[in-house]
């Protein structure tokens, strides 16, 4: 299979690249995607409607559990590192340097933000 990027939702940050590989993100049923994102890169304080999960597949990427963006109560995860983020469950994360990611979960995947200004697709 050959990994075709584009530009990510913009109810994400600019500057991240996605790779849908099974299902449909935006419908109900299981899905498959690969974020790829530059260092740097921040997702404010979120939460999904379901599940989310990821794996790193390279790179070094943080995640946090909360309601506010905080690096230092974050974790860095690296290649092979799986992190777990619970249906509504309040969480951020960070690619420390350039980093892909596998998310997989039950569709539809969508984002609500605890400050709706950290929306990028309300800005």
């Amino acid at each position: 299979m050959i990994l075709k990027w584009g530009p990510a939702p913009p109810v994400l940050p600019k500057g991240a690249e996605i790779t849908v590989l099974s299902g449909d993100p935006s419908k109900d049923g299981p899905y498959v995607l690969r974020l790829k994102m530059p260092s740097g890169y921040k997702v404010p304080a979120h939460n999904h409607p379901t599940t989310e999960n990821v794996t790193v597949i390279s790179g070094n990427f943080h995640i946090g559990m909360g309601d506010k963006f905080d690096e230092k109560k974050g974790i860095e995860l690296t290649a092979g590192g799986y992190g777990e983020a619970p249906a509504k469950m309040n969480h951020y994360a960070w690619a420390s340097t350039p980093s892909v990611v596998q998310v997989h979960g039950q569709g539809p995947f969508a984002i609500t933000y605890v400050n709706s200004t950290d929306d990028p697709s309300k800005q």
